[in-house]
């Protein structure tokens, strides 16, 4: 490990400056959210931002925004409602919290988000970076941040030994945050950290002959700056199988069904799904008639989430062949035949229905 955090940043002023020039001259500063920079749209962006790259949060971010505006319009929509502009970007926790959080400030603190890092962190998916990011970029206030970006650049520089994931870390990694954060002009340095780490400090191909602190950069001058940080320790995921139920009926649709608020892919619209095969044949013929023939089973599709891959074995069942449908809808069930869909839809469930739909309409 690295020598005391105390005499690791020898020059944390002149640290801050070599970044904060960088940032005049080179750093992103038209991105949709930097323009009118309020709480709400940062708070929105970055939550967004985590674990997804800003290209592709972009088109989400503006067709976010224009739909909730604000956090009063977020607080009144429905879950579907936020959950269908979430759908394709993932990890729908963040969109299921992001709802919870608006509800929070508009019921407990009249649409006025808290102004200091404590008061954000009490609210649903809001951890310490992300509340200093709030409290930095819309308020301009001194609050250190530590997202992935941030703790590759840090690692780097000091050659911080460890994945950043354990605790020791990033308390250690936080203690380096704090130290070199100025007490002027935060939200621009925390910005230019953001980007140096985006755009130059990358995770394969670092571009340090044009980062500003080459010059002290201990992974630099160690001959191999990819090094750090370190890997998380591999661990084999578990693999998870699943047996997706694709009814299809030409004057109806597709059978969907509204997954539980909480737990995996919790408050999206989904295809049926069982444990087995027979378990999904079984409960088909509860409410439909067909035969054998009506019957294919699709390439397995396989989907990774962050501690398991999951295999979806989809099945395809054709309705018209001999058959006789007396489900019911209802609220928790429709039938989809194209266009606009109930809600927000998981990405792998989105391409299968994709299919499904060109062969049937």
């Amino acid at each position: 490990m690295i020598e005391p955090i105390v005499s690791a940043v020898a020059d944390p002023a002149g640290f801050a400056e070599k970044v904060l020039h960088w940032f005049d001259r080179h750093g992103r500063k038209n991105l949709p959210w930097q323009r009118n920079a309020t709480p709400y749209r940062v708070w929105v962006s970055e939550i967004m931002l985590q674990q997804t790259q800003v290209t592709t949060v972009i088109p989400y971010f503006e067709r976010f925004v224009t739909r909730f505006p604000d956090v009063y319009a977020l607080a009144r929509a429905s879950q579907d409602q936020v959950l269908e502009h979430w759908s394709g970007l993932g990890y729908y926790a963040r969109a299921r919290n992001l709802h919870a959080a608006a509800k929070v400030v508009v019921d407990n603190h009249d649409g006025q988000f808290p102004p200091t890092v404590e008061g954000l962190v009490a609210l649903p998916g809001i951890g310490r970076s992300t509340a200093g990011a709030i409290v930095s970029l819309a308020g301009g206030s001194y609050a250190p941040i530590l997202d992935g970006n941030v703790k590759r650049v840090l690692c780097r520089v000091q050659c911080v030994d460890g994945w950043p994931g354990q605790t020791a870390v990033q308390k250690e990694l936080w203690a380096l945050s704090e130290a070199v954060t100025p007490a002027s002009r935060t939200g621009e340095f925390n910005q230019a950290m953001m980007d140096l780490g985006a755009t130059l400090c990358t995770r394969s191909s670092p571009a340090c002959g044009q980062c500003p602190l080459q010059a002290g950069c201990r992974a630099r001058a160690s001959g191999d700056p990819t090094r750090w940080p370190f890997k998380k320790p591999k661990v084999s995921k578990p693999e998870r199988q699943a047996w997706m139920l694709i009814a299809c009926d030409s004057d109806l649709g597709i059978l969907l069904y509204h997954r539980p608020p909480a737990g995996l892919w919790g408050g999206l619209w989904a295809l049926p799904e069982y444990q087995s095969l027979q378990a999904l044949l079984e409960a088909a013929g509860q409410f439909a008639r067909f035969s054998d023939d009506a019957i294919q089973q699709w390439d397995v599709v396989r989907h990774s989430f962050t501690h398991f891959d999951l295999n979806i074995h989809p099945v395809y069942i054709d309705l018209n062949a001999n058959t006789s449908c007396t489900i019911m809808d209802g609220d928790e069930i429709v039938w989809y035949s194209g266009g606009a869909l109930p809600g927000g839809v998981a990405a792998p469930v989105a391409k299968l229905l994709n299919t499904a739909t060109e062969s049937m309409f």
